[in-house]
């Protein structure tokens, strides 16, 4: 875009909604590009088979409810979801696509990187799924338990990933059945804001002791307020919450850094899609070959 200090900090009003917004023209200069860091797979084909495949959690919810009473449109960040992705179905596994009410997965495409070709091509194949997914309640019912075709659970970020998946019953049966099956959970941003559910009936988290990155609380409190990019303030933080139920957080800035600890794989920011998706494809592709 052209010089960002004569872009306005204002969010702009999206005309679909009362009292609602997206980022403002300074806050998407500084935090959006055409293009990704892809640079290409590592693993391609690496698993041939017909069986496994990942579970992608995607939030159904636009507006999110900030604490000035004005709401911000969001959903599922797009790089976020779909660059991580691509690794792993270039990798050769498959992917069904859930949402809480089984009603369409709803995406921040204001932060889609329009001329990134591994981005556009996955969301094209996804887009039938993304429209019409399933319904998480009847993939608890049907589709969990130890002979599962799940290979791993992927919960992608954006605000939309705070709205309804950390009080979710359903959200909770999944991680429960991915933690007693030794399944990975791959999440970036504010995507970890769905394993707090993974606290709810229990004396305590099951992710207590673990660490792993999560979107720093310091910038949706201060710079993301600043630059317009959110409207209002958050009515709760993601990191502080998963601290308080023993979560360590390694970071305090957006990097691009990835973690793995056991099974959990995650990653600080849009800035880390690539890096998280080529560490999740290598992740199972060591899983399928342990285990064959």
């Amino acid at each position: 875009m052209s010089d960002s200090g004569t872009l306005s900090r204002d969010p702009t009003p999206d005309q679909a909604e009362d009292n609602a917004f997206f980022p403002s023209p300074y806050s998407l200069s500084k935090y959006t590009s055409s293009k990704t860091d892809f640079d290409g797979v590592r693993h391609r084909n690496a698993y041939g088979g017909a069986r496994w495949k990942v579970l992608m959690i995607g939030t159904d919810e636009r507006y999110l409810l900030t604490g000035n009473g004005k709401m911000f449109s969001t959903g599922n960040h797009p790089v976020e979801m779909l660059l991580p992705l691509h690794h792993m179905m270039e990798a050769g596994f498959g992917v069904d696509v859930a949402t809480l009410s089984g009603n369409p997965v709803k995406l921040e495409l204001w932060a889609m990187p329009q001329e990134d070709k591994a981005v556009q091509e996955t969301y094209e194949a996804l887009k039938p799924q993304l429209k019409q997914p399933l319904k998480l309640s009847e993939v608890v019912a049907d589709k969990l338990g130890p002979e599962s075709d799940y290979i791993a659970v992927f919960i992608p970020g954006g605000h939309g990933a705070v709205i309804g998946l950390a009080e979710s019953d359903d959200v909770t049966r999944t991680l429960d059945w991915a933690l007693a099956n030794d399944k990975h959970i791959v999440t970036l941003c504010h995507g970890p804001a769905a394993l707090l559910a993974a606290a709810r009936g229990k004396d305590k988290s099951p992710f207590d002791g673990y660490s792993m990155c999560v979107f720093p609380d310091a910038l949706d409190t201060g710079p993301n307020l600043e630059m317009g990019y959110i409207p209002g303030p958050l009515r709760w933080l993601v990191a502080d919450l998963l601290q308080r139920q023993g979560v360590t957080v390694t970071n305090s800035d957006i990097t691009g850094e990835t973690h793995q600890d056991r099974k959990l794989l995650t990653g600080d920011s849009p800035l880390a899609s690539n890096a998280l998706g080529l560490l999740a494809a290598e992740a199972l592709v060591d899983t399928v070959r342990a285990e064959s």
